[in-house]
């Protein structure tokens, strides 16, 4: 990808699962890499598995809590002198009924993948105007944020969320020269899928999808470093469908 060597990239939620791959993928572009993750073990982890091939760190933070999403930013700069790229991709999810949905699940669904990413965003794009340069923010939807599935009301309504607070970033600070697109994957196999879904259910779901096959984490990680990249410099207040051709039917 052109224009991503010596970047500043900063991705929430990459000690695990799409955004660790996005990692990988930033690094094996010569780019910088800062990430935050929920637990001290799977940041460690990653940053002992990715660093031989490149530069990156990381800490501990929950994207939901204003004061450690301030502790996240001042920390990239000072890893990464400043943040040009922003994967925004930290999430959560859980099956159940909207019938017994309880309102803390509701709760914490939409604090993790919607609060927090606007919180993420939004301390982001303010570094990015101050600094007085180019960025790129692509957050974390979902194709659920474009159609519904069942069981998944919460989460649904977080991503359906994250498509619009997209545009409307796109539309404010595409004039400040900052690109931002929402990237909305299909079902990709993640330590947390495995964690909801059982085997017989990935085999029923492939079934639904044209390419016969679910997603991987490089998948998506491919598509952030597009993204990201100068050869997407026109690309800009789009939600990007990646989902082997499911939403096609």
């Amino acid at each position: 990808m052109r224009g991503l060597r010596d970047k500043g990239v900063l991705i929430s939620g990459a000690s695990s699962g799409l955004g660790k791959a996005a990692a990988r993928r930033f690094l094996e572009e010569g780019a910088r890499v800062f990430f935050c993750g929920h637990e001290a073990q799977g940041v460690e982890q990653t940053i002992v598995e990715l660093s031989p091939l490149g530069p990156i760190s990381g800490i501990v933070s929950d994207v939901s809590r204003e004061e450690q999403v301030a502790q996240l930013i001042a920390a990239a700069e000072a890893f990464l002198g400043r943040i040009d790229v922003l994967c925004n991709n930290a999430g959560i999810a859980w099956e159940e009924d909207f019938l017994t949905t309880t309102p803390e699940h509701w709760d914490r669904i939409l604090a993790v993948n919607l609060r927090g990413m606007f919180l993420v965003a939004q301390a982001v794009a303010q570094r990015m105007v101050a600094q007085g340069t180019r960025g790129v923010i692509t957050n974390m939807a979902s194709k659920n944020g474009l159609a519904a599935e069942v069981r998944y009301a919460h989460y649904n309504a977080s991503k359906g969320g994250v498509v619009l607070l997209s545009k409307t970033m796109a539309l404010e600070l595409g004039p400040l020269g900052i690109r931002v697109n929402a990237l909305c994957p299909g079902y990709i196999q993640t330590p947390l899928s495995e964690s909801i879904d059982s085997p017989e259910f990935v085999a029923h779901y492939v079934s639904h999808i044209p390419l016969g096959r679910v997603g991987k984490p490089e998948d998506i990680a491919s598509v952030y470093a597009f993204l990201a990249s100068d050869d997407a410099a026109f690309i800009h207040g789009a939600e990007i469908l990646v989902d082997g051709g499911q939403l096609a039917q």
